[in-house]
């Protein structure tokens, strides 16, 4: 016998996502990340050797060293760039949407970008760090001074935008590439910042962890997403029933006739144009005419009358003789009188 899934079609059918836990591995992971995190600052704060090893690439100056990869890299960089990959991400997700039939993929996506700005944006504007451009002093760590670098805002988002896909991955192989890809794309928009000197090489590692910690966390927001999608899909049904009681009966349309209520039948009936001019009434519709018999065509008296329709003239002969030789004698003013 075949159960109710096999009678529905594939693509119809609901999908029931795997939702990540909060594993002891990853747990693990989240605290190493995190203490990695305190240690970035902790160094820069102190003016220790991150700051020092910061200037001794700033001053190397890698975009003078190999200035014909200048161009590209001015293009990939926007790969890190919020708004370009959000877009991007947000419709491969939402196609995902649709054929999976759950709203978790969009958000996921919302739920991370929504902790990534928070975070990263709280540390940018409560360290005021200053960009390699706008430093004051060599060997300086530039904090609180009013910038918004520190950390790597482009680098943590190519980490969490790009690592949304493997993290919303349905199988181990898919994740796994899709884990190495985007890797390489954060490792690359990172070190793209530092070539074009608008940060730090501190401000990129402190992006990477940045990143992978709004990754790391995203499981105990699950049940929160799924609390979410619950009640977005219950709106969208009352939202969708109001429509339908809104919207009138088929009977109700313009060009089609409906059943007629009691209402209906104590209203004056409209009768249409003409209908009761003299021209297309009845006989018995106009009492005020006498009945008379209907003749025939050939019984009927002429339109046209007899004779000659042009009007008399003094000079002219009427036309009641026959005319003849002699008629023309008989004019004065002829050659025969």
């Amino acid at each position: 016998m075949r159960t109710n899934d096999e009678l529905v079609p594939a693509e119809e059918r609901p999908t029931d996502p795997v939702r990540p836990r909060m594993t002891r591995t990853r747990l693990g992971i989240f605290v190493a990340t995190f203490v990695v995190y305190v240690a970035i600052v902790v160094g820069v704060l102190t003016t220790s050797w991150p700051v020092r090893f910061d200037w001794q690439v700033m001053l190397f100056r890698p975009y003078k060293q190999w200035p014909e990869i200048h161009t590209f890299l001015d293009y990939y960089v926007v790969l890190g760039q919020r708004g370009p990959t959000a877009v991007a991400v947000a419709a491969w997700l939402g196609w995902r949407t649709y054929k999976q039939k759950t709203l978790r993929p969009l958000l996921v996506l919302g739920t991370s970008l929504l902790l990534l700005n928070v975070t990263v944006g709280a540390a940018k504007i409560g360290m005021g760090r200053l960009g390699p451009h706008y430093a004051t002093a060599i060997g300086s760590n530039e904090m609180f001074a009013g910038g918004d670098i520190f950390p790597s805002g482009h680098t943590a988002n190519a980490v969490v935008t790009w690592g949304v896909l493997a993290y919303l991955a349905t199988t181990a192989r898919a994740r796994r590439i899709a884990s190495v890809i985007a890797a390489l794309l954060a490792l690359g928009v990172g070190m793209t910042t530092v070539y074009l000197g608008t940060h730090w090489m501190s401000d990129v590692t402190l992006g990477w962890t940045a990143g992978l910690l709004v990754l790391l966390v995203l499981p105990w927001f699950e049940p929160h997403m799924a609390r979410a999608e619950t009640w977005l899909l219950a709106l969208w049904d009352r939202v969708r029933e109001r429509r339908a009681a809104a919207a009138p009966p088929a009977g109700a349309r313009v060009g089609l006739a409906g059943p007629r209520t009691p209402v209906d039948d104590q209203l004056p009936v409209r009768e249409p144009v003409g209908a009761g001019s003299r021209a297309t009434a009845r006989p018995a519709e106009r009492p005020h005419l006498p009945a008379r018999p209907h003749t025939a065509r050939s019984e009927r008296t002429p339109v046209t009358p007899t004779g000659s329709r042009r009007p008399p003239h003094a000079d002219r002969t009427p036309r009641t003789a026959p005319l003849g030789p002699a008629a023309g004698r008989g004019r004065p003013g002829t050659a025969g009188g």
